[in-house]
């Protein structure tokens, strides 16, 4: 128990680091005082040509601005930024090539490698000159089944300097999640693992190259590692030390192409469908990530930056870009409690890191764990602590002070994919005050919205952002006429953003994430769709239909999977076993359910559609917003107060 209560300072900047801050120097560049966030918040959406003209030239972007900065359309989707400049991704990332270190990977195997600027360079450009021998040029689509390691970041790097475009998915998606995605791109190439370590256990990636060849127009597959026995593979394959050795290391020519050029492709959750891919632009992500590591995050040359994410998850692109600020980054790829709990602090000590990001999720199972790092270790470099994927619960700011380090940046962030970046975030020069997001980033006109538009203050409501901002996507992949962007975004509220996401504006300026707003499922912060569900358990035979929901739970969300079973069929033990094994098959761990029910139907709106939505509002016990819309409301009954899912269970 604590008598702390929402709101309350738990951290406050010294003068000195205040002052010391990339923020707060920007501010003083600016004429704003070094504290004044809320007037450099609002010239920074305001002024938006001063504003982004400003970041250009403190960040030294390299390449040519072009006589344009903001370009304004008829429509948020139709601004764009720099409309004359040319630049390319990697050659910001890669400058400076010297010694001093890029890359220090570790496997929760053992495994450590490290690499220098100078040889990171060195093997993008080998990269990018296979890539071309192949024929990957400007757009073409180049694929990654791949783990976080230093191959994937370099590949990333290499697509990026020729003008081609990255697309990536972490081998823990299955089959069928990799060849969703990654195969209606059509890729030209796929960089693989041939398989991966979790925990002590080997896992073959075989089964999802195979896929991803199927669902696409392969023109090479390049294999990263040995598989544990012969494998067959479906195309043309070669060992990346075959692929790379007609190709010596040598000066990279990078194509610069427009602010406006796709450079990755990230994926929606696939909650109605098939994922949408969410193609976003290299002048957009260059910016945004300066601004927020730099400035948000107080990255600095030297630092070493860790993020622990797979490189399916928008955060693996976020922390690549930190190579942009000088800083060396410390990837991790496996279990983060693998030997034993303590294996990330014990890496932030090995390694003198300075910004560590994580999730909401981990902290808290620290916590649980009793994990007492202060008392343990060392944590002498620890600067900052990044945490999103789900709010960061109150409870959760008083175990990192308390039980890692009192001097130290707890920032929690939020964003998403759609933008692969944050609307709100850290700031170095405000305190952290417990249970809330010190405020909204630099650029963003966030706010929260009733249900008629108008801003809230003091009580929940749909987070919108109200002005355009450079990493807003270009639009999903295929969708030819931007309909499905408009209708994903713009069409809730006329003319503004709207996320997804429940939030609340406090008195201090900061913010409280309540949660999601849609229907996606985010147990532990990792966005799943339903429809991924759906797609195997309706394979089994003794399942007529499903219907999955997240559930609020213990300060997180989990699944609970209901079932309609075909007649005769009952919900026994070994079909639930059997249904989570399909689960875990076919899609990943993240996606097994905690809870798998029985119910006598399942509610669908007039036009056939099962009503997520309205389950949810049932599980929860809220009123369901237009049953009206039901046509068989009389359903919901099965899913009110069921005693499985009360906080005993």
């Amino acid at each position: 128990m604590t008598d702390r209560d929402i709101g309350d300072i738990l951290w406050q900047p010294s003068p000195e680091r205040i002052a010391a801050s990339r923020l707060a120097q920007f501010a003083v560049a600016q004429g704003f005082a070094t504290t004044d966030y809320a007037g450099l918040h609002a010239w920074s959406v305001t002024e938006p040509e001063a504003y982004y003209s400003a970041l250009w030239d403190a960040f030294g972007v390299i390449g040519s601005r072009g006589d344009r900065t903001v370009e304004t359309g008829d429509t948020l989707a139709a601004t764009r930024f720099f409309p004359g400049a040319r630049l390319n991704y990697a050659e910001n990332l890669l400058q400076d090539a010297d010694d001093r270190t890029a890359i220090i990977a570790h496997r929760d195997d053992g495994t450590r490698r490290q690499l220098s600027r100078r040889e990171l360079l060195a093997l993008v450009s080998r990269c990018a000159a296979a890539l071309r021998a192949d024929g990957v040029g400007p757009a073409d689509r180049v694929a990654g089944i791949v783990t976080n390691d230093i191959e994937a970041i370099a590949f990333y790097l290499a697509t990026a300097a020729i003008g081609a475009v990255w697309t990536s998915c972490s081998p823990d998606f299955g089959p069928a999640g990799a060849a969703d995605r990654l195969g209606q791109v059509d890729p030209k190439v796929l960089v693989a693992v041939a398989g991966y370590s979790y925990a002590g256990k080997w896992i073959d990636s075989a089964a999802s190259i195979n896929a991803v060849a199927a669902a696409s127009r392969l023109s090479r597959i390049v294999l990263i590692g040995e598989p544990s026995t012969e494998r067959d593979y479906a195309g043309s394959v070669a060992r990346i030390e075959d692929w790379l050795a007609p190709h010596a290391a040598g000066p990279l020519e990078y194509h610069r192409g427009a602010f406006d050029a796709p450079l990755a492709i990230l994926y929606s959750s696939g909650t109605t469908g098939r994922p949408k891919g969410i193609v976003h632009r290299a002048g957009g992500l260059l910016l945004q990530h300066l601004k927020e590591h730099q400035l948000h995050c107080d990255l600095r040359a030297g630092d070493r930056l860790f993020y622990y994410t797979t490189c399916g998850w928008m955060m693996w692109n976020w922390q690549v870009s930190g190579l942009a600020s000088g800083a060396t980054l410390v990837t991790y790829d496996g279990n983060p409690s693998w030997p034993e709990a303590r294996r990330l602090p014990d890496l932030i000590d090995a390694e003198a890191i300075t910004v560590f990001g994580t999730s909401a999720k981990y902290l808290d199972a620290c916590s649980r764990a009793g994990l007492r790092p202060a008392g343990t270790h060392d944590l002498g470099t620890l600067r900052t602590i990044l945490s999103t994927g789900s709010p960061l619960l109150p409870q959760s700011f008083d175990y990192v002070y308390d039980s890692w380090k009192r001097d130290v940046h707890l920032a929690s962030i939020s964003g998403g994919t759609d933008i692969c970046g944050c609307f709100l975030g850290g700031m170095p020069t405000l305190p952290v005050r417990r249970g809330e997001l010190q405020g909204a980033m630099l650029g963003m006109d966030v706010a929260a919205v009733g249900s008629d538009g108008r801003p809230l203050a003091g009580e929940p409501g749909e987070l919108v952002c109200r002005n355009a901002h450079p990493s807003m996507p270009l639009g999903f992949w295929g969708d030819a006429d931007g309909s499905r962007y408009q209708s994903a975004y713009f069409e809730r509220f006329s003319g503004v953003w709207t996320h997804g996401d429940y939030v609340e504006l406090r008195p201090s300026g900061g913010y409280v994430v309540h949660g999601r707003s849609d229907t996606t499922l985010n147990p532990g912060g990792v966005r799943i769709g339903t429809a991924e569900i759906y797609r195997i358990v309706e394979a089994i035979e003794a399942v007529e239909e499903s219907i999955a929901v997240g559930q609020d739970w213990q300060g997180d969300q989990r699944i609970v999977l209901f079932l309609k079973l075909r007649d005769g069929a009952t919900l026994t033990e070994e079909l639930q076993q059997r249904v989570r094994r399909a689960i875990r098959a076919g899609a990943t761990p993240r996606h097994v359910p905690a809870k798998i029910i029985a119910v006598p139907a399942i509610p669908r709106t007039r036009s056939g559609k099962i009503s997520e939505v309205a389950v949810r509002e049932a599980v929860h016990g809220r009123p369901i917003g237009n049953d009206t819309a039901l046509a068989n409301p009389e359903s919901l009954a099965a899913f009110m107060a069921r005693p499985e899912l009360v906080e005993t269970n």
